[in-house]
């Protein structure tokens, strides 16, 4: 493979890329159908806005940034290993909406633990004036590494990863840290929250259903963040192990297999905000059913404990 990972160089067959191309074709439609109704709903239709609101809103956006880059992305894995500006911008804005997307998904696990863990200490930590500074500083950190990682990238021999064998141990660093500590975050929240709702008591029937919906809420979201990111950062692990020597053709089909499963987190976020968004509840049913009158619901915030 002359030492590069680019899918040029690797050999499928024939029905495997149909079935890659009608995946990436899936996902292209659903997330852009999917996020953008979220997206709009959270815009337009939210009467007030939660700590919760302000996080998914910015997470929309980031799904939304990712699937209109994921095309130029794919096309310049197919270019060859040059690193041309177009292949640093498609790559750039992929990789900095993918690690903001893990960012806000952290965020809103660390937003339910203080609600829920401290809360006497929430009215004056949470507000959703405070989740926008939040989410302005996570746009900043993330395009500010990915800035650092492109410096360190064009010294060391290029930005782009289509040539894995020239990248060094320092960016793919950058990836690894960019998910293990937001990892180690949510796992640690996520876990304190379960526990919170398993501890509280269920007075009537409605909140013990409440209660389980919201538990199976949490770690729904778990479950889909591991599944979609964890494969392919163990496999960057693996590489940065091994080396900087040429990458062995299974690593390469690892790498391209993970990171197409990673993209599916767009459109699995996206579902999340039907079950935890009251708003995206209504508006997605009235898109099913087409009333002739909507019946809009008084309060403006989430099941227990997720807003």
């Amino acid at each position: 493979m002359n030492g590069t990972c680019h899918s040029s160089e690797l050999t499928w067959p024939y029905w495997v890329k149909n079935v890659v191309d009608a995946y990436v074709g899936l996902l292209l439609a659903l997330g852009l159908l999917l996020n953008g109704l979220a997206l709009w709903v959270f815009c337009c239709r939210v009467r007030r806005w939660t700590e919760t609101h302000v996080y998914m809103a910015n997470l929309a956006v980031a799904d939304l940034c990712l699937l209109c880059a994921l095309p130029f992305f794919l096309r310049s894995l197919k270019q060859g290993a040059e690193d041309t500006l177009f292949c640093q911008l498609s790559q750039g804005v992929y990789l900095a909406n993918r690690y903001m997307s893990i960012s806000l998904v952290t965020a809103i696990a660390v937003d339910r633990y203080v609600a829920l863990r401290h809360p006497l200490r929430a009215p004056a930590l949470r507000s959703p004036r405070q989740a926008v500074a939040v989410c302005a500083a996570l746009w900043a950190l993330v395009t500010g590494s990915l800035v650092l990682r492109w410096a360190l990238g064009v010294r060391e021999g290029g930005f782009c990863f289509l040539s894995v064998s020239r990248q060094s141990s320092n960016t793919t660093a950058f990836s690894l840290l960019g998910f293990y500590l937001p990892l180690a975050v949510l796992l640690f929240c996520s876990l304190q929250v379960v526990a919170a709702l398993g501890q509280g008591p269920a007075a009537h029937t409605d909140q013990a259903e409440a209660t389980r919906r919201a538990t199976r809420m949490v770690w729904a979201n778990l479950v889909v963040f591991v599944a979609c990111f964890l494969p392919l950062h163990v496999v960057l692990a693996v590489r940065m192990a091994a080396g900087h020597g040429a990458p062995t053709p299974a690593l390469c089909y690892a790498l391209y297999v993970t990171s197409k499963l990673s993209d599916a987190n767009c459109c699995l976020d996206a579902i999340c905000y039907y079950f935890m968004a009251k708003e995206f509840q209504e508006e997605a049913s009235a898109l099913a059913s087409m009333p002739t009158a909507k019946a809009h619901r008084s309060r403006d915030s989430f099941s227990v404990t997720l807003a």
